[in-house]
């Protein structure tokens, strides 16, 4: 299963725009945001996503009803959820990531928060996808996973 994972998209609506744009070439056939959307007009471009997403909130996603009424598929940290036969929890904070990889309860461990890419391989594989907003570091950035293969790319839009 071929997977998209993003985060901390902070209201940038054109970088937005980019990773939607790159995840249906792609053909992704799961999204998976980390938190920090920030505000639910972010809604109007995460709509156009062909493949459908699940997310947790951030700790800048203050307006957490409005967000909901637009996402449905937003839930608070930590999220468990299985995609292509493989164990996933997602975070937005990386609180007590190393207990839960240590615990080896999920083969993917999936955050954001910091802005930084980080791509762990082991017996759990630990992904952050950096950020799509660009604000920290000057990079929108997106992870693709291929969960049969175990492949984890790294892009830059």
């Amino acid at each position: 299963m071929k997977i998209g994972i993003l985060s901390d998209s902070h209201d940038h609506r054109e970088n937005i725009r980019k990773a939607v744009d790159f995840f249906n070439t792609e053909r992704v056939e799961q999204v998976i945001h980390a938190g920090d959307f920030v505000a639910p007009f972010v809604w109007d471009e995460f709509k156009k996503l062909k493949a459908p997403m699940v997310a947790v909130f951030g700790n800048n996603d203050g307006e957490r009803m409005g967000l909901l009424n637009k996402f449905k598929s937003i839930y608070q940290a930590p999220l468990e959820r299985e995609f292509g036969g493989k164990k996933f929890v997602i975070l937005h904070e990386p609180h007590n990531l190393d207990s839960i990889i240590a615990g080896g309860l999920f083969d993917y461990v999936i955050y954001g928060h910091l802005h930084k890419i980080d791509v762990r391989r082991g017996k759990v594989t630990v992904i952050n996808p950096g950020e799509v907003c660009g604000w920290f570091n000057g990079k929108n950035t997106v992870v693709t996973l291929e969960t049969e293969t175990n492949e984890v790319t790294v892009h830059e839009l």
